[in-house]
């Protein structure tokens, strides 16, 4: 059995399954997943962490963090790419993992992906209720705080704003992902207007003395902004997830994933700029710092506007990741390492129905009541935890596997996967210690809930015994 555990998926198996009744429906192109990595990417980056890591981690300086984020995850996003292309079946880093390192290590990437996309889900969806709460408020109408913020925070008791996302969420998810993607495209081409609305406006109130000081924090405050931050770039890694709903995905992920990637980090440090420009940095912290910007400078009508914007933002990027989640538990719940329950299709969409619900009461309860910092701390050390774990794949497989067929191959080997890992390990260790002991506490959650349910499920090296045919077809 202990060397059961490190067997490896055969990529044909993987494809075969993808390609049967048993695989999901091929209705991605290429702008519509180029829509939703932009949708994935940006939002949260703007409309809500810019704040929280100038007013507590990198001040005027924050906009080195995003550069140095957005460089650390062009090296990982170059080897998903690869992968995406090579292996494109539903599961992300889980089912690179499977094929690459074998079924422990997809197990552990598989359980930190659904920590990460739950977590995802849950912070988001408080930032969602705080612009929603800053535009009734806004408009003259008060509501209980009690009804709006978690415990501890402004006299809150249930964040319901949040709960009332997810599941608008939940209800889009299944009805499908063709559906899914119209309504996403919509939004994020309103979202990028806002975006550039606040732009166009708020370089008109940029007072320059709020650049001093630049670094309050220190030089080290950049890469703890940056740790932060990289919340804000995880998009590209959550629509790896639809691989196999995707028609081309030999051509579509490279454009998606690097363009998305590229596309949100120029709006990321143009808004950074604009933003600290237009208030101290020391004033951010709160959960909308767009809008109350606006509001420091007296532009009450682009207030709603760009709350309205963020809305939509937020909600983009709520539905991949909530889509990304319910993927990886299809995956898993496919490959037994999970329940069945969680791979059955709705009859009619054609959705992991089961999976959505579950995530969707998972993260309402957590979102009600959980403060938004230490949701994103966790968020991010499960993001970068996947980004190690995909970058070392590249390396063992281009070994291992030289033969496969690769339509999109990384560049600059092996330095490439490398800097990718050594910059993912980097912003790991800049994470407060406390993420870092939450992070190794789910992880042996997982290891237990592996060793009691998933090594005796697994199609693979469980107790049906198909794991040795399985791999004898493929080296046939």
């Amino acid at each position: 059995m202990t060397r059961r555990i490190f067997w490896k998926k055969p990529i044909n198996h993987l494809l075969e399954v993808s390609e049967s009744k048993k695989g999901l429906k091929k209705v991605l192109g290429t702008p519509a997943l180029l829509l939703m990595g932009l949708g994935a990417i940006i939002g949260a980056g703007i409309f809500i962490l810019t704040g929280v890591a100038s007013a507590y981690y990198a001040g005027p300086g924050l906009v080195l963090s995003f550069i140095f984020a957005g460089i650390a995850c062009v090296f990982t996003a170059l080897c998903y790419a690869e992968f995406a292309t090579m292996v494109p079946v539903a599961g992300s880093a889980y089912t690179y993992s499977y094929v690459t390192l074998g079924e422990l290590f997809a197990w552990i990437i598989g359980w930190d992906l659904v920590l990460e996309y739950t977590l995802i889900v849950t912070a988001l969806a408080v930032g969602w209720s705080g612009y929603m709460v800053s535009i009734i408020t806004t408009l003259g109408i008060n509501l209980p705080p009690q009804l709006l913020n978690p415990p501890g925070v402004a006299g809150g008791f249930i964040n319901l704003p949040a709960i009332m996302i997810i599941g608008i969420i939940c209800v889009l998810l299944i009805r499908g992902t063709k559906f899914t993607s119209q309504f996403n495209s919509l939004i994020v081409m309103f979202k990028l207007f806002v975006v550039l609305l606040f732009i166009a406006i708020g370089v008109n109130y940029i007072n320059p003395a709020n650049y001093h000081p630049f670094l309050p924090f220190g030089y080290i405050g950049i890469f703890k902004g940056a740790a932060i931050i990289f919340f804000a770039y995880i998009g590209f890694d959550a629509i790896t997830t639809a691989a196999e709903e995707v028609k081309n995905p030999q051509r579509t992920f490279p454009i998606a994933i690097l363009g998305s990637l590229v596309i949100a980090s120029v709006l990321y440090i143009i808004v950074t700029i604009v933003l600290d420009g237009m208030v101290p940095y020391y004033l951010l912290g709160g959960a909308a710092p767009v809008a109350f910007a606006l509001n420091v400078v007296g532009i009450h009508w682009a207030d709603i506007v760009i709350s309205v914007g963020a809305l939509a933002g937020l909600t983009s990027v709520i539905l991949v990741g909530f889509f990304g989640q319910s993927r990886v538990f299809y995956a898993m719940a496919r490959d037994g390492l999970l329940p069945p329950f969680f791979a059955k299709l709705h009859k009619v969409f054609k959705t992991p129905i089961n999976g959505i619900i579950v995530v969707g009461v998972v993260a309402s309860c957590l979102a009600a009541f959980l403060p938004i910092t230490a949701i994103a701390e966790l968020v991010n050390i499960g993001t970068l935890a996947a980004f190690i774990i995909v970058s070392a794949s590249v390396l063992i497989l281009r070994r291992t596997r030289p033969d496969i067929e690769r339509p999109f191959r990384t560049p600059f080997l092996p330095w490439v996967p490398i800097l990718g890992i050594i910059s993912s390990l980097g912003l790991v260790i800049e994470l407060p210690t406390v993420t870092q002991l939450r992070f190794l506490v789910w992880l042996a959650i997982g290891l237990l809930i592996y060793y009691y349910y998933g090594r005796k499920n697994s199609i693979l090296t469980g107790k049906h015994g198909t794991g040795e045919e399985i791999i004898e077809s493929a080296e046939e």
